[in-house]
Formats: structure tokens, sequence, C-alpha cells
């Protein structure tokens, strides 16, 4: 019999779900793996890679304002080890709407480029490997 590997799942809320769920599917290759309607009140959208075990899952709970990120350290970090992927990664979350900032932790600074997405979180792409 074959194990199967844990997945992981970030959830969060938004007042933005189709826009945010397009801007992750954009700039950062995810797709659209799974969406729910009025589930008790709430709406979502699942999107990741399918051969990677993690996605994110989007949700919005009607008649629920939720806000921007409660800090600017709210981070997915992605590490890409090749200079030219890196660069066309970076390409893509611009052109998908994130905008590139200055980290709060100015460690991601030196190592990589951090892009905010419309509510505020932030995703870091680092250039390089990583190693434990």
């Amino acid at each position: 019999m074959v194990s199967r590997h844990a997945v992981m799942r970030v959830a969060r809320p938004t007042d933005n779900l189709e826009l945010l769920a397009r801007m992750y599917c954009e700039g950062l290759g995810f797709e659209e793996i799974g969406s729910f309607s009025d589930h008790q009140g709430f709406d979502g959208v699942l999107v990741g890679h399918p051969h990677h075990h993690y996605h994110l899952e989007f949700t919005h709970h009607h008649g629920t304002f939720v806000g921007r990120a409660p800090t600017q350290d709210n981070l997915l970090v992605f590490y890409i080890p090749d200079d030219g992927e890196w660069q066309s990664q970076c390409r893509r979350m611009s052109e998908a709407g994130f905008i590139a900032v200055a980290s709060f932790n100015p460690y991601w600074d030196e190592c990589g480029k951090t892009f905010e997405d419309i509510d505020g979180y932030r995703v870091v792409l680092a250039l390089r490997d990583w190693t434990a």
C-alpha cells in the first residue's frame, strides 16, 4: 500500500475573491483546482499546482468585510534558484497586478523580491535554493 503525503492548505479570507484568485493563478502559475458557492454563507476558490502538495484557499463570507493584511510581514515565500526563471516569475507577478514593495524584513530584499497582493498580503520570490 502506498502512503499518501500530507497536503498543506493555507486559507485566508478576502473581499476580492475572483480578482485575488486570478492574480495568484497568473502571477505564480497556479491553477484553479476547486471552488464553492454559498456553503453556509461562504464562497471560495482553491488554487494550486496539481503536482505539488500545497494549495491556497481564498474565501469570502457573505456580508463580512475583511480588510487588508494585519501586518506587512504576512508572507508566502517561494525559493527559485535559477536566475532566468526567477526573473521571468517576477515579471509574471507584476503583469498579474502584484506590486513590488520593500520587504518589512530587510533579509528578503537581500536575496529576492517582495510583492504585495490586492489585500496587502505579501509573496517573496527568493533567488536562492532552500537549504535547511
